[in-house]
């Protein structure tokens, strides 16, 4: 084969294994919004040289943009090959690509060709890829066999598929993918949200490692978590699975809201602000009350109150309108929130699939 070669995207995402690097030479922006898993940023021009570049191009003169372009490009790959590359053999593989014409990616690539390494260049680069991805993300939930963990909120739901993963189940975390916990309440200040591209890509990556002969536990999730939406079909698909139903004292499940979420507990002004999103729901006399309790530290009654009045009542709604296995969910009840009663709850799940 001659060097540098081109792949096709929908090949690629079959062969990513087996590329030694996967790289990015796209800016640092570029990357950041989405890229293909495992692949690292060495950019052949960075956020502000691709400004220059592509404003010179568009407003002053083409020819001039280009030799710029390439003197910069140079510039870029003789560092990376001098700060990351020296010690790689000559039979090391990469994989290169960009965004899609194949200029930043086809320079690297010629130059790593020419060094003699079996260098293969992304056809279409990231456009093709990310075409090929959304594809796949059309076909890959009909292949799976999904379980939905339901139950209402502070049931410990996330926490149990964690148990299940340990003991060796596959599981498809959407609110670890979505950097979200799902609920107003949600968001974790220290873990912003991943574009909607690169959840895509997160939720494709994780698909295409599970076997169809094996169940794939899930939660029930809104189409929406956060700022970011479920695609159709993997949505279609879980919400048709079968499913299973926890139950959890309220006594409990308020303590397993405070220790979850101790970020509102030690905030009270965010606990707050995030409170005041439900005013259209509630009203801002029953929002001023919970405001009050969060401000006193009554945290376990404002917890409480919030079950009661918010969360069980739109549970309760929605739950069986979106999931058509729930009227014939297998029944697990938890005695409490400790590591043994989750664990226990796993390997009981795990006997019945």
């Amino acid at each position: 084969m001659k060097y540098p070669a081109l792949l096709p995207a929908a090949q690629a995402l079959t062969e990513l294994h087996t590329f030694d690097y996967i790289i990015d030479v796209r800016s640092p922006a570029e990357y950041a919004l989405d890229h293909i898993p495992g692949a690292i940023n060495c950019p052949v021009l960075d956020d502000s040289e691709r400004v220059v570049v592509g404003t010179m191009y568009k407003q002053q003169n083409p020819f001039e943009a280009r030799k710029l372009g390439a003197a910069l490009v140079a510039r870029n790959i003789a560092l990376h090959l001098e700060q990351q590359f020296q010690a790689m053999p000559k039979q090391w593989k990469p994989l290169i690509y960009c965004w899609r014409g194949g200029n930043r990616s086809g320079s690297m690539a010629l130059i790593f060709a020419k060094i003699g390494w079996p260098v293969m260049q992304l056809d279409g680069g990231y456009k093709a890829y990310r075409h090929a991805v959304m594809q796949s993300l059309e076909q890959l939930p009909l292949s799976l066999q999904f379980k939905v963990i339901c139950g209402t909120t502070g049931s410990g739901k996330s926490r149990l598929l964690r148990y299940l993963e340990r003991a060796g189940a596959q599981v498809l975390d959407l609110e670890q993918l979505a950097a979200h916990r799902g609920s107003v309440l949600g968001g974790l200040p220290l873990n912003p949200q991943p574009s909607q591209k690169m959840f895509e890509t997160r939720l494709w990556d994780s698909l295409r490692r599970f076997t169809p002969d094996r169940v794939v536990y899930v939660e029930s999730e809104s189409k929406k978590i956060g700022d970011l939406r479920v695609p159709d079909a993997l949505m279609d698909r879980i919400r048709r699975s079968p499913c299973v139903s926890i139950e959890l004292s309220t006594e409990s499940r308020v303590n397993l809201l405070i220790k979850d979420y101790p970020h509102l507990v030690s905030d009270t002004s965010l606990l707050k602000m995030q409170l005041s999103h439900l005013t259209q729901l509630h009203g801002k006399e029953k929002i001023h009350r919970w405001q009050t309790l969060a401000e006193t530290g009554e945290f376990a009654e404002l917890v409480k109150t919030l079950l009661v009045e918010h969360y069980d009542p739109a549970y309760l709604r929605s739950i069986e309108r979106n999931f058509s296995g729930y009227v014939n969910a297998h029944l697990v009840a938890m005695s409490g929130i400790e590591e043994a009663d989750f664990s226990a709850a796993a390997q009981t799940l795990m006997a019945d699939a």
